[in-house]
């Protein structure tokens, strides 16, 4: 193994190269069920290089704020639960039993035996104040995220109670590529962790890395509700976005108004959000920004969201060239540079697949397997990189 100062690096990296950097590891520090989430990781295949450097991770949660909103005796259910720090959401259902649902764990635990009744969902409507227009409510200071399910009348029949926090120490997994001002693309399912490494993104490119940071932010769930912005953001900037449909006309006119060097955005989903992607990178702005899927593969296929990654267009060879490629006469091939250089499949909250975009989308539709990186923490919780890793998603 060969340990070099962090220093960014052509992608791959050489396999003679590596990297390393030094953090001190906080003995306070939640682990949030890495651990034994970390054993199940280590079934990937051994790689060429592979490099480690200490890491940590501090976490910080406002659990009393969002147990304010739920009936007492729940309240002092949880208050007491010795896993309280692994709580990833609280579900309020009518008529049925409120249930919370940790880290790591398949299902939920039941908090009582008798149901939820209409009275306890409007009490904690009240508390909460008034749903956007994507149903989704907060609790100003705070990052936590409520979202109501409704009946066909509009009458809340159900809560979504989800814990929001603040993570220091999680961009080391991602720190080496901020360094090479090229955008990037999370993907990963609902819960992975996408909008919690976003936050602390956008305060490390603002506060360490000193750039003119704006997040774009639909739901307020990077910032956190209300006018004054969470402390995890730190220096960055945020703009709300007063509808979910809003957001790309958001996203331009923080271009335009704001001369921002780095834009950050959660959840891009239609093709207007694809279609300003394009037109804030091509106008040389960096781009933080995540979407919802496992692989790759999904997003090439997705013809909303394909644009992100270059696209696929039909193309007819020639004979001739058909032959010299050994291939069918028709073809698909990336039309356009992608608008992320870089994508980051994040399979679990601490096991992340990165792919030099250009070269992956050419080689997936080109049948093959693309060389990847494969970012995890180890059972000591270092950050262990392993390169010139053979791709184990799905095809084209």
């Amino acid at each position: 193994m060969v340990l070099l100062s962090l220093q960014p690096q052509p992608f791959p990296f050489p396999p003679n190269q590596a990297l390393n950097t030094t953090r001190i590891r906080n003995p306070n520090t939640l682990h949030l069920g890495t651990q034994n989430r970390l054993k199940s990781c280590c079934r990937c295949s051994s790689a060429a290089t592979q490099s480690t450097h200490e890491g940590f991770l501090v976490v910080e949660d406002d659990h009393p704020a969002l147990l304010q909103i739920l009936p007492k005796e729940l309240r002092e259910h949880l208050e007491n639960e010795p896993r309280k720090a692994e709580l990833l959401e609280i579900v309020l259902d009518l008529g049925r039993r409120p249930e919370a649902r940790f880290l790591n764990e398949p299902g939920g635990q039941y908090l009582r035996n008798t149901e939820v009744s209409q009275e306890e969902l409007q009490e904690a409507e009240k508390a909460l104040g008034e749903f956007g227009g994507d149903n989704r409510a907060g609790i100003e200071g705070t990052l936590h995220r409520i979202s109501a399910i409704r009946s066909r009348k509009g009458t809340i029949v159900g809560l979504t109670c989800r814990v929001g926090r603040a993570v220091t120490g999680h961009v080391d997994m991602v720190r080496d590529l901020l360094e090479y001002k090229e955008s990037i693309l999370f993907l990963g399912r609902p819960g992975v962790g996408k909008t919690t490494v976003m936050r602390e993104i956008a305060r490390v490119m603002a506060d360490e890395l000193h750039k003119r940071v704006v997040i774009v932010d639909t739901s307020n769930e990077i910032g956190g509700d209300g006018d004054v912005p969470h402390s995890a953001i730190g220096g960055a900037r945020r703009m709300q976005v007063p509808e979910p449909s809003m957001q790309h006309k958001v996203m331009i006119e923080a271009v335009e108004n704001h001369m921002p060097e780095v834009i950050i955005v959660d959840e891009i989903g239609t093709k207007a959000e694809a279609v300003a992607c394009r037109s804030i990178a091509e106008r040389g702005v960096m781009l933080i920004g995540t979407a919802h899927g496992e692989h790759l593969a999904n997003i090439v296929k997705n013809p909303t969201l394909s644009d992100l990654v270059g696209g696929v267009e039909t193309v007819t060879l020639s004979d001739e060239e058909a032959r010299a490629r050994g291939t069918q006469k028709t073809i698909m091939e990336r039309k356009a540079p992608p608008t992320f250089p870089f994508l980051i499949e994040m399979r679990e909250r601490d096991y992340w697949v990165t792919h030099r975009t250009e070269k992956s989308v050419d080689m997936l539709l080109h049948g093959r397997k693309p060389f990847i990186e494969i970012r995890r923490r180890d059972e000591k919780f270092n950050v262990v990189i392993e390169r010139w890793t053979k791709y184990d998603g799905d095809g084209i």
